[in-house]
């Protein structure tokens, strides 16, 4: 899980939307291997299509989510605190972090969601059923990226990544945040009716505060709502334009250890659209507590030593709850001297 700086955002430099790689799962299998090697490489992200997962299944859980979020303050809050699992609103995680979202998160486990569930829906089987339904297929994308990883960089054991979210254990959760339309200020309501108003024009609300993803990757799939911004390496803020036929996907931080930096985990952010609200549905494939992470000797020499010590996931995470979104963990797991 992530949490969000409350810091308000300065006046700063920001670059035309881009266009993240697209990349066809549904082509020839070592040039799919390559492209997304090359993505995670370049970029840290990239959006997925023809990626099997069934809009049934992707529509089921929107509908149900939006049933949710529609609900009166009070019926909302019968399914929190989220401490961590349930609804929350405004306050992200432990550290006195806000933005404008509120949030249902899950663990991945059966028993866990239909629990969770009981508080959430009116009608429990039906939402856990659409949460598990989703999280199962997404699940099996995320696998298969991790396995084409393995394959573009010539890992002998090409699950060496998917194993870790394949098992039982396996510490994954599901996010679903809903970032509710606002209203437009004074200023922007006396510039032009909003219908007309660019995304820049708007006041710059945080939504979900920079930050990078702790786990081993995210998978993301969210409504045709702009908000999604990620951090180029000159420092410039870029809008990432919204697509919902695609999943976006990213690269965590324990994936950036394993590939001993090879890939980057990149800060990134969503800032709240005063328009129309914004649904995001996030699976954070990460691996269980006792998991050992430590980057492939594969992937490094005498001439590109290995980059981090050895941890476990449970260390891992704990140090990610003890510190604020945007502040760098990985560093406190380098190795001494380089």
């Amino acid at each position: 899980m992530v949490v969000a700086s409350p810091s308000p955002i300065k006046s700063e430099k920001r670059q035309s939307s881009i266009e993240l790689p697209i990349i066809d799962l549904s082509m020839e299998r070592s040039e799919v291997s390559r492209q997304i090697v090359k993505a995670c490489e370049d970029y840290g992200f990239f959006k997925l299509i023809n990626h099997g997962v069934p809009h049934d299944i992707i529509d089921t859980l929107e509908e149900e989510s939006f049933k949710f979020f529609g609900k009166s303050v009070a019926e909302k809050l019968k399914a929190g605190p989220a401490s961590p699992f349930g609804y929350g609103c405004k306050n992200i995680g432990f550290n006195g972090d806000v933005g404008e979202v509120e949030y249902l998160l899950f663990h991945t486990n059966p028993l866990s969601i239909s629990q969770n569930s009981e508080l959430i829906s009116n009608d429990p089987s039906k939402f856990s059923n659409a949460v598990k339904g989703y999280i199962e297929a997404v699940r099996g994308v995320g696998c298969e990226i991790l396995d084409l990883i393995a394959e573009g960089m010539w890992v002998p054991d090409t699950s060496v990544f998917s194993r870790l979210i394949r098992d039982v254990d396996n510490d994954s959760i599901l996010r679903l945040n809903h970032y509710p339309a606002l209203p437009l200020t004074l200023k922007e309501r006396d510039t032009s009716p909003s219908s007309t108003l660019h995304p820049h024009q708007l006041s710059q609300r945080i939504g979900f505060g920079e930050h990078f993803d702790p786990q081993i990757l995210t998978i993301l799939r969210s409504n045709d709502v702009a908000g999604l911004q990620i951090s180029l390496k000159d420092g410039l803020w870029v809008p990432v334009i919204p697509d919902p036929t695609s999943l976006c996907v990213n690269v965590g931080d324990v994936l950036q250890a394993m590939t001993n930096g090879r890939f980057v985990s990149v800060r990134h952010r969503v800032m709240a659209n005063s328009c129309k609200p914004r649904l995001s549905m996030a699976y954070f494939a990460a691996p269980p507590l006792h998991a050992c992470i430590t980057p492939q000797p594969e992937l490094f020499t005498p001439h590109v030593p290995s980059l981090y010590r050895s941890f476990s996931w449970a260390d891992y995470k704990k140090a990610t709850y003890s510190l604020r979104l945007g502040e760098t963990r990985l560093d406190l797991f380098r190795k001494l001297g380089n």
